[in-house]
């Protein structure tokens, strides 16, 4: 484990972008907290989450896929991707941290998302422990350790000090780029806060979230419940919970005329919206109750169902926080809980 004194970060943050791109959480001109590429005098925002997920450094919400020339009855195909630089994301909490094995579980997975691939190639993620979990957080029951997060190597700030572990390859090139920085020491420190973290996590109302029943074996009895009525009335399609949700993976493709040629890009999407999905036979999800449906049994028992056992939700609390209507995916697992218990 390496030692920084808290008051030389801004040097620790100028030896990694001197080799490699840096973002840090940061707030922008409105007080809100986005990743943003480090320059001399940004500081980390003091809030503990960012609005939009790392995600977006992996599967950004638009991104070019290929080119089309038109040259008489020509057509000629253009690869528009460059190489990516490496680039080291800091400070990316424990639930955003656990939503890259989720993605990775997609779009790694054969046929291998090329596009995705070589970024987290590229990309190394330093996670930042969490000190102060909001209400609004339940990433424990999804067997997350806000105290202990995952990523290539990972951070803890506590008193004067910022305190870093490697965990991955990346993470251990990454302490010894950063080592005449950095100081050898004892996790004395670190231990002590990972238990005052824990104690406060056990203690927020979401801690006792159950999942038990949510799996493959009650598809269907999931799927008929009556009460997804109910849940799903007041929902208005607006798909915020599926931009802000470190996990949702979904993403249409259009074709657009530059005038000199085609651009073919994907663009995020959300299976809130009544056009997703939309063939020539019309869409498969005619009302807003069987798209709210197909949201929450994807994350709770579809992608559990396939993916041996693990959720499609990172308890993130980004939901339940910008959801303009109040509902999410605690209150639909809640009232669901009685379907399968």
């Amino acid at each position: 484990m390496r030692k920084l004194p808290i008051d030389q970060l801004s040097a620790l943050f100028q030896a990694i972008a001197e080799k490699e791109a840096l973002y840090i959480p940061a707030d922008d001109s409105s007080g809100q907290a986005r990743f943003q590429r480090w320059h001399e005098g940004m500081e980390m925002t003091q809030a503990l989450n960012t609005v939009r997920s790392a995600k977006d450094f992996f599967f950004p919400q638009t991104e070019n896929l290929v080119d089309f020339k038109l040259k008489g009855k020509e057509i000629e195909v253009i690869d528009p991707r460059t190489e990516h630089e490496d680039f080291v994301v800091f400070g990316v909490r424990g639930c955003d941290a656990r939503s890259f094995t989720i993605l990775d579980k997609v779009f790694l997975a054969e046929p291998v998302d090329t596009y995705y691939k070589s970024r987290r190639e590229h990309g190394t993620i330093v996670s930042l422990a969490c000190t102060h979990p909001e209400e609004t957080c339940f990433c424990s029951t999804f067997g997350i350790d806000p105290a202990a997060p995952e990523g290539d190597a990972r951070g803890w700030i506590e008193g004067d000090s910022l305190y870093l572990e490697a965990l991955t390859e990346k993470g251990e090139k990454f302490l010894a780029a950063v080592a005449d920085k950095t100081s050898e020491c004892g996790d004395e420190a670190v231990r002590a806060q990972q238990e005052k973290t824990r104690d406060i996590a056990k203690k927020l109302p979401l801690h006792e979230l159950n999942l038990t029943g949510f799996n493959g074996e009650n598809m269907l009895k999931l799927f008929d419940s009556k009460k997804w009525g109910e849940l799903s009335q007041a929902c208005l399609g607006c798909g915020t919970c599926t931009f802000v949700c470190p996990t949702c993976q979904c993403y249409d493709i259009r074709d657009f005329n530059t005038g000199s040629g085609i651009t073919r890009f994907r663009c995020w999407d959300s299976c809130m919206y009544s056009d997703f999905t939309k063939m020539a036979s019309g869409n498969p999800r005619l009302t807003q109750l069987e798209r709210f449906r197909q949201r929450f049994m994807h994350k709770l028992v579809y992608f559990p169902a396939n993916n041996e056992g693990e959720y499609g939700c990172v308890g993130c609390g980004r939901c339940l926080a910008k959801c303009p209507i109040s509902m999410n995916i605690v209150k639909v697992a809640k009232a669901l809980a009685e379907e399968v218990r």
